[in-house]
């Protein structure tokens, strides 16, 4: 990597990534008013950008941001940053692109405070391999999903569909799980009623009979990643696909498991509580979703991964990595 600093995109300027910032009386951080999308690439090629701005033009509708830019005027914002990054990322690097856009100031400071009024869209661009540290692993063992006490909160609530950054529940879930022994455990919420519905980052499927089933979209926010396994992967592999409310039954009962996250794409869920699901290895299923998703991209997606691993885990012996950012998979 070059010695090239990376630069954030601020409502139509660009600044260093250190001086990037929102006034302390912005909605955002006065109500956790901000709705968001972080994407990906593969070999530098955006992968599903507009799937994601359709889904973050869909937040902004619903929580009544007036936004006037366009969502043909944020993809090209998205490119020149990408653009303005690309001399700090290595020859082996992806695009991380994050997007926020918030209300902007809360309109009893505007007098009072002064600065920019309306809504802020801020759009970042880091490199994926610090989303993905020490997940190389994963794809051999599996994760441990385990059901804390943290519910997910529904749509008559608050609409998970709604791509928020108001997530201190997915934040409670994680804490309570961090407590458990071992490190490859992810929360896996139930909604009121106790059905199965997401992480805090990533969808849950499981696998059986050879069908792949997906909790109802109802109480879940609807991933990118979710969506191209049950509308492209899973036809193109002659696969089955359900949706249907899932019980943790029904989840110990399965062949086999596995989460959808941007970042990563696929992981195997090998248990549930520390119970093995089918025979408690990586399943067939799993496996042919994560060559195809790799062969229809171009990028080896585990080799990738475990590549970064290795090279980020000779750079930690000479000091410490800032990685790390379960929870803003999807």
């Amino acid at each position: 990597m070059s010695d090239a600093k990376r630069v954030v995109y601020y409502n139509g300027e660009f600044v260093p990534e250190n001086e990037a910032r929102i006034s302390i009386y912005d909605s955002a951080l006065m109500f956790g008013d901000m709705v968001f999308e972080m994407t990906r690439s593969f070999n530098k090629k955006q992968f599903k950008l507009r799937e994601h701005l359709e889904r973050l033009y869909a937040s902004i509708k619903m929580v009544r941001i007036p936004l006037a830019m366009t969502m043909d005027e944020m993809e090209q914002a998205v490119y020149q940053t990408i653009e303005a990054n690309a001399p700090a990322f290595g020859a082996d690097d992806e695009h991380r692109v994050m997007i926020d856009v918030s209300r902007g100031l809360l309109s009893i400071y505007q007098d009072i405070v002064g600065g920019r009024p309306g809504p802020n869209v801020i759009i970042a661009d880091f490199p994926l391999r610090w989303t993905v540290a020490g997940m190389g692993k994963l794809f051999d063992t599996g994760i441990n999903c385990v059901i804390p006490s943290q519910r997910a909160i529904p749509a008559y609530l608050l609409d998970p569909k709604i791509k928020n950054r108001s997530r201190l529940h997915y934040l409670m879930a994680n804490i309570e799980v961090s407590q458990y022994e071992g490190d490859n455990n992810w929360a896996l919420l139930l909604d009121p009623d106790g059905f199965i519905t997401e992480g805090t980052g990533d969808n849950f499927f499981i696998v059986k009979n050879n069908v792949i089933i997906s909790p109802e979209g109802r109480n879940i926010l609807r991933g990118i990643s979710r969506a191209y396994v049950m509308n492209e992967l899973a036809p193109q592999l002659g696969l089955a696909v359900v949706e249907k409310n899932l019980e943790v039954y029904d989840v110990m009962m399965a062949d086999e498991a596995f989460i959808t996250g941007t970042p990563f794409c696929i992981l195997p869920v090998t248990a549930l509580n520390h119970a093995p699901i089918g025979d408690g290895g990586v399943g067939p299923v799993t496996r042919r979703l994560l060559e195809q998703w790799s062969h229809n991209t171009g990028v080896d997606i585990i080799r990738q991964i475990k590549d970064w691993n290795l090279a980020d885990e000779k750079k930690r012996a000479e000091g410490p990595t800032p990685y790390s950012f379960k929870g803003q998979a999807e």
